[in-house]
């Protein structure tokens, strides 16, 4: 174990001489705060999990010998206990440690409770957002926090180097208007559709900005090692199942919402319908898609099918080129307001928000009509700078956090 760990203390090493971005996400001033003994954060591939756990370490003020990163899924921590790893660390003189991709390891609830429970160490971990935590018990000695894709805000402060503030969603409907001065005044040009517009395409995985050219590749990669790695260790997939999950979210992709009854797309996928909903699951699990379900399920009143979206819309350029204008509109919606928000689909409208606000989506053209009589109701509306009354733009909902 001494061995172990003089030579994860090596690699650690190396790994934090390497340049870390100055920039950091949204929750990292809550994390870096976090009073908890163990603290989470849990999110899907590729969105700065790592990148956070390093700046953490690099913020400390311990001494580099006190602290350490790890990562579960290096070959040399395979059939490794982490308790008598953690452990060693803590005789040493160990008060920090940062554990990367904490799924990968055996029995990882049960070796973090020890933890908790006999070790004087500080522990964050990351995990896969398709990990489902199931011992109570240990679940009640951490705090979790969630990390989203970047949002529209943090991509405009990446690639303007500004400072932009975050709106909760009350603020949004009841002083839209003020707002969209304030962040358009912000902006170097004040062209905030054409940010926009990239923004639909790229820079929602933060490793876009370390290289441009290879994005769409990197997301295919990403998309790959959720299926093949991630799903398949942590839900047993057998691998002959995972091209059933491409089909399924390459159907997803090149589908309008609801446009498949769960009949057809279980035909269309060539699955069963048992057997759809449990993938439907695993992919909304892992953060691939998002399901949205009718509001009258809250109740058991009605059978209606959920509505399926893709997490993002980045995904759109890698999975398909065709795509409706419709669907990316509400996908963006969708990835931007489910951060925070319940959300369900409903008939006289788009979506039902905390089930007191209606939305209607549709382009800068978009009337009241089916919503004139619903109250507490807006239209949301692509292709508008600035709204006026109960008409948003669109891509305000990208500020939200």
């Amino acid at each position: 174990m001494i061995k172990l760990l003089e030579n994860a203390k090596r690699l650690y090493a190396l790994k934090a001489n390497q340049k870390l971005p100055i920039y950091k996400r949204y929750i990292f001033d809550s994390l870096y705060n976090s009073e908890a003994k163990i603290t989470a954060v849990y999110g899907s591939r590729g969105i700065g999990k790592t990148t956070t756990l390093m700046q953490i370490l690099q913020s400390s003020d311990l001494p580099i010998s006190n602290k350490l990163y790890i990562s579960c899924d290096h070959a040399m921590f395979q059939d490794v206990s982490l308790f008598d790893f953690v452990d060693e660390f803590s005789k040493r003189g160990g008060e920090l440690i940062c554990i990367d991709e904490v799924h990968e390891a055996a029995h990882f609830e049960k070796e973090l409770k020890s933890i908790y429970d006999f070790l004087d160490i500080k522990v964050y971990f990351t995990g896969s957002s398709a990990l489902h935590l199931t011992n109570p018990d240990f679940a009640r000695r951490y705090s979790m926090y969630h990390l989203y894709p970047l949002s529209l805000k943090e991509y405009l402060e990446l690639t303007h180097n500004v400072s932009l503030k975050a709106y909760t969603l009350k603020d949004i409907l009841s002083n839209h208007e003020n707002i969209v001065n304030e962040i358009i005044s912000s902006l170097p040009d004040k062209k905030i559709l054409k940010f926009y517009d990239e923004f639909l395409k790229v820079g929602t995985y933060p490793f876009y900005f370390e290289d441009r050219s290879k994005y769409i590749d990197r997301i295919i990669e990403t998309i790959n090692t959720i299926l093949h790695t991630d799903l398949s260790k942590i839900f047993s997939i057998q691998p002959d199942k995972i091209d059933t999950l491409k089909k399924l979210l390459l159907t997803i992709c090149v589908s309008k919402p609801l446009e498949f009854s769960i009949d057809k797309l279980a035909s269309t996928v060539g699955i069963t319908k048992t057997t759809l909903y449990k993938y439907i699951q695993y992919l909304n699990d892992a953060e691939l898609i998002k399901q949205i379900t009718h509001e009258g399920k809250r109740f058991a009143a009605i059978r209606k099918s959920d509505k399926l979206y893709l997490a993002n819309t980045n995904l759109f350029e890698a999975l398909c080129v065709n795509k409706d204008i419709g669907t990316l509109r509400e996908t963006y919606f969708v990835s931007n307001i489910s951060t925070g928000h319940r959300l369900h689909y409903v008939d006289n409208g788009d979506f039902l928000i905390d089930e007191k606000y209606t939305v209607e989506i549709g382009g800068k053209n978009k009337g009241f009509n089916q919503i004139k009589n619903v109250p507490n109701s807006y239209v949301i509306a692509d292709d508008i700078e600035v709204g006026y009354g109960n008409k948003i733009p669109l891509w305000l909902f990208g500020f939200l956090y």
